[in-house]
């Protein structure tokens, strides 16, 4: 693992000094690796799926695991925008000039050595190698024992992609290995080499890297999301994208896990949502007031309040009115996503400003935290920390800055 780190060391020097156009051209040809290793990489997903399936996973698992012609080719098309996305490094980020005549400047500069620890999701392999890339970073990634073989394929690709265009194809490494000893040495640091870790996947998996971890981590523990259906919200609006939150892909970490619906459109409100979420085939889980409206949901607990279900289950409760949601929130939730449904823009702009989480929404479903979503091409993760980087973690996310200093034979007094 320590000679790892240092291949890795040595070709993130290379990827950092080299040109926005060589970097572009192995973006490129790394998508195109993808498509022409089509049948190797399905066939490698087939196998980690059969595995998965026969130790009983659940199928948000499975769903979260699963590659097909479809996925791999978006998977491709993701690698290939990002090469379409400006070039983040040697940004001046800000300029002055001191009374002595100093001019300074603060330059976007790549972070060096990204590790990325990752469960079940192939898909990662690709996203967070491509970034790397992008913003001058070399990447080590270390896939979880389900999705190892396709993992592998993805990242046999990549590497083609690299040395194709002259770059190192150390500069995007696989962990050889299922053994999860791996996952200790990275989070010492591979002596040196690891800048940063970026965990995805379970809870525990998050947990045990906030925890052990001796470099810097971007990660989020919980998506614990809520949409708020405010008093002012339109109700075929709010059922579209309560549907959309919850239900689109559940095993995500920006779906919807509760619904708050403020009690001055309860009446009108409450129980079609709820129907609809049921109707839809997603278990409810009530408090009081929405047992009474709908009989076929569950009664809630006070544990559901803080569940990430990641499943087709959602808990719903009534609250008296904007201070109450935005209070639930932040004492339940995770500080990942939450939106509201309104027309009274000054409600929303009072959630906007007041719900501390990383990304807050108006109108619009929970299931666009996601960085291909904001325009970044794809994402390594979403951090809900508040140093450095916050929301989708994209490639200026994955900068650091220096200062350079331009003087003419100033020296100090």
């Amino acid at each position: 693992m320590d000679a790892l780190g240092r291949r890795a060391r040595a070709a993130s020097r290379v990827i950092a000094l080299a040109p926005t156009s060589q970097r572009n051209d192995a973006l490129v040809a790394m998508a195109a690796a993808l498509r022409a290793r089509q049948a190797p990489i399905l066939a490698a997903n087939a196998l980690d799926l059969a595995e998965a399936r026969a130790a009983g996973q659940t199928p948000a698992f499975i769903d979260r695991l699963l590659l097909d012609p479809a996925r791999l080719s978006a998977v491709a098309e993701a690698v290939a925008s990002v090469a379409t996305l400006p070039d983040p490094l040697g940004r001046v980020l800000a300029t002055w000039t001191q009374p002595n005549g100093l001019r300074f400047e603060r330059v976007a500069t790549p972070l060096g050595v990204i590790a990325v620890i990752f469960e079940s999701r192939p898909n990662v392999t690709a996203d967070a190698g491509a970034l790397c890339l992008k913003s001058g970073n070399a990447a080590i990634l270390r896939a979880g024992s389900d999705s190892f073989r396709t993992a592998t394929e993805i990242a046999a690709a990549l590497r083609e992609g690299l040395e194709s265009a002259g770059l190192p194809g150390d500069a995007i490494q696989l962990v050889p290995t299922r053994d999860r000893d791996a996952v200790g040495e990275i989070l010492k640091g591979l002596d040196g080499s690891v800048d940063v870790v970026v965990p995805r996947g379970g809870k525990s998996l998050v947990a045990r890297v906030q925890s052990d971890a001796r470099v810097p981590v971007f990660a989020h523990l919980d998506g614990n999301c809520h949409v708020y259906v405010h008093a002012a919200a339109e109700l075929a609006m709010a059922r579209e994208i309560v549907l959309n939150a919850k239900l689109r892909r559940t095993g995500v970490c920006g779906a919807a896990e509760t619904l708050l619906v403020d009690e001055a459109c309860a009446a009108t409100h409450l129980e079609p949502l709820v129907t609809a979420l049921i109707e839809a085939g997603c278990a409810v889980r009530g408090d009081a007031r929405t047992q009474a409206a709908v009989a076929r949901a569950e009664a809630a607990s006070e544990a559901d309040w803080a569940t990430e279900y990641l499943d087709r289950i959602i808990a719903v409760k009534v609250v008296a009115g904007l201070d109450e949601a935005i209070a639930h929130i932040d004492r339940y939730g995770s500080h990942h996503t939450d939106a509201i449904v309104t027309a009274d823009a000054a409600a929303a702009g009072r959630f906007l400003a007041e719900t501390d989480s990383a990304i807050v929404l108006h109108n619009a479903s929970t299931q666009f935290a996601d960085g291909g979503e904001f325009g970044f091409g794809a994402e390594i993760g979403i951090a809900t920390g508040r140093m450095h980087a916050r929301g989708p973690v994209g490639v200026e996310q994955l900068c650091s800055f220096k200062y350079r200093v331009h003087g003419n034979g100033q020296i100090r007094p």
